[in-house]
């Protein structure tokens, strides 16, 4: 029940919207349907698609609603008209509009994206409805509480509703004052993929393919966004290690351990191809030993129109990762360069984080100690800096220390198979420590 939940909700919310027009009705609707569901699968069993019974159920409800407003011959009639303008679309050649998208999912995310709406009330929403995450998931992913998102999510629903908001993609002078959350949306949907916040798995291959699928879809619908192919080349660099992530045991491995043979060639040529619409050259180099000054290519940059942004630095940091053949030839100076620029563009506790580890591997793990410490405050409860720290500590050779790091990470929130990995590498440097006799 969860895993249909978990498959079909978003695709059964933004149907509904398109057919009701009320977000927050919608939403409702999905949600009667399942606890219908739960009512009933028990004894008769799943259905053959249960995607479409719970959407049967929410529309047959939805009518139930107009009928008690006593709308349902107002209302009735659009659930006939769409089909025949479905039926129409089909039997007639696609006249290639460019501004015409398909995509119920990617309306949605729009829907919830408009501006009327705080950036992380927007983010809250999107992530509830679209990635199907818990409030608890998008506190973590969000670095805030949990009754501070469930208040920006109830503020949100109440917002759309009182803006009257249509269900679609808006115009092309609209488009550019959503862009960013819509992106932001996407990629944080894509980090649930790539490292799912809970749950026995490491991956959420599904959910990581939905949003390269939806980044591929803004693409079209606005071509000249470097911005967005930034994002799809990040997003293919880091998916083509999906089948190296963990072992035989479903255990994750670092990139140190995984086998590059594994990983998708096919992949890292469509970050590659990506990355030529979005960038034609290289930020800081070209990757291949030989690097500009950060200043220098930034000017570069600019003097093609833009500047490279926010995801354009994170796709040149995870192709440096997908183009070096080994572990030991992972050019870290340039990694370290780009997470100097990134946090000079967007500064944020997360990227100093990663930005400690590109350090540790070019100046040692000492130094780049001293920078994990200065974020604990900052970063208190998030389970990356613990496990940071205990692998810092382990190259340090001070397993004890090291031990207590895994094991507080461990106990922080996360998925199962991580929690399972921290504390065996606390297992592992606890009985490498030297007696103290």
């Amino acid at each position: 029940m969860e895993a249909v939940w978990r498959d079909e909700s978003a695709r059964i919310v933004s149907a509904l919207t398109r057919h009701t027009g009320d977000f927050a009705w919608a939403e409702d609707l999905a949600q009667e349907a399942l606890v219908e569901a739960l009512a009933s699968w028990p004894a008769g069993g799943i259905p053959d698609n249960p995607g479409a019974w719970l959407m049967s159920v929410a529309k047959r409800r939805a009518i139930d609603g107009w009928r008690r407003r006593e709308r349902l011959t107002q209302r009735e009639p659009l659930f006939v008209t769409e089909a025949l303008q479905r039926e129409a679309v089909d039997s007639v050649p696609d006249q290639a509009d460019p501004d015409h998208i398909d995509d119920d999912i990617l309306r949605l995310v729009f829907v919830a994206c408009h501006p009327v709406l705080p950036a992380q009330a927007r983010l809250a929403l999107t992530l509830r409805t679209v990635a199907g995450l818990t409030t608890e998931q998008i506190a973590r992913a969000l670095l805030m509480t949990v009754p501070t998102v469930q208040q920006r999510i109830v503020r949100a629903k109440r917002a759309l509703a009182d803006e009257g908001v249509a269900f679609e993609v808006p115009d092309r002078s609209e488009r550019p004052a959503r862009l960013a959350s819509v992106l932001q949306v996407i990629y944080l949907l894509f980090t649930e993929g790539y490292s799912a916040t809970e749950g026995e798995g490491l991956v959420r291959v599904d959910v990581a393919r939905e949003a390269v699928r939806l980044g591929r879809q803004l693409a079209a619908l606005m071509p000249h966004e470097p911005e967005i192919w930034s994002l799809i080349a990040l997003m293919e660099f880091q998916s083509s290690r999906f089948s190296a992530r963990i072992d035989a045991d479903g255990m994750p491995l670092t990139l140190e351990e995984q086998d590059r043979r594994r990983w998708d060639r096919s992949a890292i040529a469509r970050g590659n191809e990506a990355m030529t619409r979005a960038l034609p050259a290289p930020p800081f180099g070209d990757g291949a030993g030989t690097a500009a000054a950060p200043e220098a290519a930034m000017r570069t940059a600019q003097t093609r129109g833009r500047g490279v942004g926010y995801y354009g630095l994170q796709a040149a940091i995870a192709q440096c990762h997908a183009v070096a053949p080994a572990f030991t030839a992972t050019d870290w100076d340039r990694i370290l360069r780009l997470y100097d620029a990134l946090y000079t563009l967007a500064p944020s506790p997360v990227v100093r984080l990663n930005r400690a580890v590109a350090l540790s591997m070019t100046a040692g793990p000492e130094q780049a100690l001293a920078e994990v410490d200065a974020l604990a405050d900052e970063l208190a409860g998030f389970r990356p800096l613990p496990a940071v720290r205990g692998e810092l500590l382990e190259r340090l050779g001070e397993t004890d220390a090291a031990a207590a790091a895994f094991l507080e990470a461990a106990g922080l929130p996360g998925n199962d198979a991580e929690t399972a990995l921290l504390r065996r590498r606390a297992a592992r440097a606890a009985s490498s420590a030297p007696d103290p006799t």
